[in-house]
């Protein structure tokens, strides 16, 4: 494992898309071992999870994981960061299972014949010795989740982010891939519409058109987000799109 994570630090971080101010002098400090960031459709929560990656740049402010800018120092990024995504289809990048474990080894210049054993170790290790040579294709949507899980680990990150980690999931998936991230020693950060995702997360931050409305304990954020959801759903939901 690499040295320990000392934390997430953004400063009146604001990104604009499509001429929209999606996340709006944002200042947090994130230390805490398992965060949720919850909040509806267009409240900003993916936005702020690709800045958190380093996958866009803010338009005003700054960024800093572990003392780093995970935009501008894509090298660090790579090392210190771990992102698993809502659809393993926007992920995967190669047809065989070995393949695709293999990648993120080799982009930290890993020789192909290490990175091989590795692969090769983690899937002995996961009783799926099986799949090395298999075609992503021939995976269940489950299972190729899996598989990005395990290629994220493999880089050994001290971060890991998750986006909507267990969305179209069927229950014992769920279960499955909840006890494995519940496991990791890595600090999580997961960005949910889903309350009950957060339960038993260390902080929840409650984001709303791009700002945080709420920031604590699960035991206070969540129902307070349950009955704010509940209230706009019996309003008028669809007038109240946030986009």
């Amino acid at each position: 494992m690499a040295t320990p994570s000392t934390g997430i630090e953004i400063t009146a971080a604001s990104v604009r898309l499509g001429g929209r101010l999606v996340l709006d002098g944002l200042t947090l400090r994130l230390t805490e071992r398992r965060i949720g960031i919850l909040g509806r459709n267009g409240s900003g929560k993916t936005t702020l999870l690709r800045l958190i990656a380093g996958l866009i740049a803010p338009d005003a402010g700054t960024v800093r994981v572990d003392g780093f800018d995970p935009h501008a120092d894509r090298r660090a990024a790579v090392a210190g960061l771990g992102i698993l995504f809502q659809n393993p289809d926007h992920q995967i990048l190669f047809p065989t299972v070995e393949e695709e474990l293999a990648f993120g080894l080799l982009q930290q210049d890993i020789p192909r014949a290490e990175a091989a054993g590795r692969v090769a170790a983690l899937l002995t290790a996961e009783g799926r010795t099986h799949w090395a040579k298999a075609p992503v294709t021939t995976l269940s949507q489950g299972q190729r989740h899996y598989l990005c899980l395990l290629s994220v680990l493999l880089m050994e990150p001290r971060t890991i982010l998750l986006d909507e980690p267990l969305a179209g999931l069927d229950l014992p998936t769920q279960a499955r891939l909840a006890r494995r991230f519940a496991a990791l020693p890595q600090r999580l950060v997961t960005i949910t519409h889903d309350p009950a995702v957060l339960r038993d997360a260390d902080r929840v931050l409650w984001l709303e058109a791009g700002r945080v409305v709420a920031d604590g304990p699960p035991a206070r954020v969540l129902p307070a987000f349950t009955a704010e959801m509940a209230r706009i759903g019996e309003a008028d939901a669809d007038a109240d799109l946030a986009g």
